[in-house]
């Protein structure tokens, strides 16, 4: 992978409070929908299928000994996909059963997912957690700073049978935080949480910049499918194309704020190559749209 430049901390246009909330919604609309989106052809899964088929191979039959939180979760993003489609792929496709739960065995039940955020979404997240096949998508109702999260904040909503044990998940999310923030959420992962892990759909590298490119061609190809419900997401899209204009601008943004795998290591003092005692990292990267589309991971899980 050859980097265009060093990181570059700019500012998205969807982060900006003087940016409407109206057309914020809409944008993160269609950014769901570029982790949900499968391709004929150029995608032989999601970006979404993706990230919970890598969440299933690097943890393997460790994948149950986890609650997985979404400490970004925004409106809910992607997590609402993911966790349908990681317990699909465990064999859960339905609430458990009453024996199951009784039974407190991590295993004979759906993995459990979590939506967080500093600013909850509780309208949106209840909406999401209806419409979850097995029942296991939850949420916090109130504000949790990713910087500064108790062990134990999970105790108020664990069901029978659900493990305490927290992994946190960051989709798309890591590159918004600046180097001091950015450092004091990995300190608090790693204080506080059995596991995390880090996924982009973006890099400082030339086919990344290609790639947002393309995603407004590709708005305009499928919107009519997707959101032909939605007049105002069509009109900001055809009429005043205000949301693939943001999408476009603030992929190359996300791009240049991208860190890679040895520049988080380093941040929490693991010096590229080293490590942190009692932890082991694992990185790696997927191609999720052919040829040029990657997805980057950063894994870090706490050993017993």
């Amino acid at each position: 992978m050859v980097l265009l430049t060093p990181r570059i901390h700019w500012y998205e246009i969807n982060d900006q409070s003087w940016f409407p909330s109206y057309l914020r919604a809409k944008v993160q609309a269609g950014l769901t929908l570029m982790w949900t989106v499968n391709l004929p052809i150029i995608q032989p899964s999601s970006p979404g299928e993706l990230v919970a088929a890598t969440l299933q191979r690097v943890l393997g039959k460790r994948i149950s000994d986890y609650t997985f939180v979404d400490f970004c979760a925004g409106a809910g993003g992607p997590t609402p996909y993911i966790e349908k489609d990681l317990n699909a792929r465990l064999g859960f496709t339905k609430p458990p059963s009453k024996n199951s739960q009784a039974n407190g065995n991590a295993e004979s039940l759906p993995v459990s997912f979590v939506l967080t955020d500093i600013a909850p979404h509780i309208e949106a997240w209840e909406e999401a957690q209806l419409r979850s096949p097995t029942q296991s998508l939850q949420y916090i109702d109130y504000p949790i700073d990713a910087t500064n999260a108790p062990r134990d904040f999970l105790s108020p909503i664990t069901r029978t049978g659900q493990s305490q044990k927290v992994f946190r998940l960051f989709f798309l999310a890591f590159h918004h935080f600046d180097d001091p923030l950015a450092t004091k959420i990995l300190e608090n992962s790693i204080d506080t949480s059995d596991g995390f892990a880090i996924f982009e759909l973006q890099h400082r590298t030339f086919s990344s910049l290609l790639t947002c490119t393309l995603m407004w061609p590709l708005l305009l190809l499928i919107s009519p499918y997707y959101f032909w419900r939605d007049p105002g997401f069509l009109f900001f899209t055809y009429i005043i194309p205000i949301i693939p204009f943001v999408l476009v601008v603030d992929g190359y943004t996300s791009s240049l704020r991208t860190r890679t795998a040895d520049e988080i290591q380093t941040m929490m003092g693991g010096g590229g190559k080293g490590g942190i005692k009692g932890w082991k990292f694992r990185s790696g990267s997927e191609v999720h749209t052919y040829p040029i589309g990657e997805m980057s991971w950063f894994i870090g899980v706490k050993e017993s």
